[in-house]
């Protein structure tokens, strides 16, 4: 039995990238101030485009490795955010990348799109029912832009969520656990706008030519709809470093970062979230600062109950 520190937060993610992306500068600054940050990707990402013309050769119509690699990625950026407990759903490999939507990658054998959601959730319960987080966050119903391994991520984090809470629900996989906050990945438009009207400057510094639009940020939403931001500015070289890490998905270079598209966008390091369960901490319409805002959980560094 290990002792867990008091707060508790989990992460659930489609392909090695997305963590960073999405939440590098909230895992790094959890982790730096001693909470438990467990990060489970549900896929190695093996469709993905490479960038580096020398690594071309692991694209899966080539030799097919590019998991495999990916795995090595993903190691190197949990190391450049302190973050020390990641982990595949089902085990590394258990699920393929899916490709994109339409792609016949969708419904081939062991893809994360056709897997069974309910056999999915349950390799996720038993990461929920021996970490015993407070705090979940995922994806919203899209999965912030369409992808299936998004939109799946999403379905499997929230079907876990209450399977992990059912005391009639696999016994075997550890005492029942309620999580009690969880939230989804968002963007408010108007940062999102924002940051886009200082890009074509931030260009003129940068190795990069061609601007991203605010569609190709995932999970723009209305400004009302956001709940909750954290603070990560003192983790924004953190959050860089763990995107670099990703080196055959993405390119950083200063503030701004390319995909295999080659367009730019800002790197945002202070983070959004939609609470969609538990109660809000924040009034008067303020947003909350701390993902366990309201659990009474007091200071960092407590020590917690005792995962069994």
């Amino acid at each position: 039995m290990t002792e867990l520190p008091a707060r508790r937060l989990l992460l659930v993610h489609a392909h090695p990238d997305d963590e960073s992306i999405n939440n590098g500068a909230t895992m790094a600054r959890y982790a730096a101030e001693g909470a438990h940050v467990t990060v489970v990707t549900c896929t190695l990402g093996e469709e993905g485009e490479v960038i580096p013309a020398e690594l071309a050769h692991l694209a899966p119509d080539r030799e097919d490795t590019l998991g495999a690699h990916r795995v090595g990625e993903l190691a190197a950026a949990m190391k450049a955010l302190g973050v020390t407990d990641h982990r595949f759903l089902g085990g590394a490999g258990r699920y393929r990348d899916s490709g994109m939507m339409g792609a016949e990658q969708n419904h081939r054998d062991g893809a994360f799109w056709s897997a069974d959601v309910d056999e999915a959730a349950a390799s996720l319960v038993e990461v929920i029912r021996e970490v015993r987080p407070q705090v979940l966050v995922t994806y919203d119903p899209d999965g912030g832009y369409g992808h299936p391994d998004h939109i799946q991520a999403h379905r499997v984090a929230m079907r876990a969520a209450d399977l992990a809470g059912e005391p009639s629900f696999r016994a075997d996989l550890g005492a029942p656990h309620t999580i009690a906050k969880v939230y989804w990945n968002r963007a408010p438009r108007t940062v999102v706008e924002e940051a886009f009207r200082g890009l074509a400057d931030a260009l003129v510094a940068s190795s990069f030519t061609t601007p991203a639009t605010v569609a190709d940020v995932p999970g723009v939403t209305d400004d009302e709809r956001i709940t909750t931001e954290i603070d990560g500015r003192a983790f924004a070289a953190a959050k860089a470093a763990a995107m670099r890490a990703h080196a055959t998905q993405i390119e950083v270079d200063g503030p701004l970062f390319v995909l295999s598209n080659h367009l730019a966008q800002p790197i945002f390091d202070v983070e959004y979230y939609e609470l969609v369960r538990g109660e809000a901490s924040a009034v008067d319409g303020a947003r909350e600062t701390d993902l366990f805002a309201g659990l009474g959980l007091g200071d960092h560094g407590h020590h917690g109950e005792v995962a069994q």
